[in-house]
């Protein structure tokens, strides 16, 4: 093996390793009791407990956080799917003169701090009388699903040959056939990576969140945040059972999306 390629083997390794070690330690961390963690000689032996998560998923808060988290999210990531990704085709196939205008102010509403986005919309919920409802949260998830998607989907629809899609008109596929049938299954990997992206980055927001639930819409990272409110005496192990299960809904969404276009876009091609 070349010294050249060896190397960039065993970069990529230790870039792994980095990547991966923080997420282990932490599901290692939720399986401790507390005076585990917090020894001084990290403990890589230990008699492992279940106590953390069983609190965790005890608790009415945390599950209501999850449902709360669950279908804030999901609702604005289905919405942010069912009008950015044809928004974004229209975009990427059929520009006109305010098409970069377009991408510019897609892409501005990621410029803007989440604070600047929070405080017009808790005061249009609050005179609405829809604070702290998930309805105002699905609507404000939505803009950033609608935004990110489409960002992410315009570049991803360009890199679709032109070249197939005019065969298919010539064979009598109508725009709406067009879309469904060879768009979206050509660049069905970058779409699949853009809708990830944009429930990762719902599911993970908090400050917007916080701003805009005091009690009834609180979701998973609010509630998850209140557990270290507690001074020295920290719950590290109940901190890291709730880190483990912010991080499964995201990792299994990607996995039963994945599964799910591809099974759909395997009818459609046969």
């Amino acid at each position: 093996m070349r010294p050249g390629r060896l190397i960039a083997k065993a970069v990529l390794a230790l870039a792994g390793f980095l990547a991966v070690f923080p997420l282990v330690w932490t599901a290692l961390n939720a399986l401790k009791n507390n005076v585990d963690i917090i020894t001084r000689v990290p403990k890589v032996i230990f008699t492992p407990t279940l106590a953390n998560i069983g609190y965790i998923l005890g608790r009415d808060s945390v599950l209501t956080g999850l449902y709360n988290s669950i279908v804030a999210c999901g609702s604005a990531v289905l919405i942010g799917i069912v009008l950015g990704l044809p928004a974004a085709y229209a975009v990427a196939r059929y520009p006109n003169r305010f098409a970069g205008d377009i991408q510019f102010f897609v892409l501005s509403l990621r410029f803007l701090p989440p604070v600047a986005v929070a405080i017009p919309l808790m005061v249009i919920w609050l005179q609405v009388g829809l604070y702290d409802t998930l309805p105002a949260l699905i609507v404000t998830y939505s803009l950033l699903t609608i935004s990110v998607i489409m960002w992410l989907a315009i570049p991803a629809f360009q890199g679709v040959p032109k070249e197939i899609e005019e065969a298919a008109f010539v064979d009598g596929y109508g725009a709406y056939s067009v879309f469904w049938r060879i768009a979206l299954p050509v660049a069905a990997r970058s779409l699949i990576g853009a809708i990830a992206f944009s429930f990762v980055l719902v599911w993970n927001e908090f400050l917007i969140a916080l701003m805009l639930s005091s009690s009834n819409a609180k979701t998973l990272p609010i509630v998850a945040s209140e557990l270290s409110q507690q001074g020295m005496n920290v719950p590290w192990g109940i901190l890291n059972a709730s880190v483990v299960l912010l991080s499964l809904p995201p990792l299994l969404f990607l996995g039963i999306l994945s599964g799910f276009l591809n099974s759909v876009f395997r009818q459609k091609n046969n």
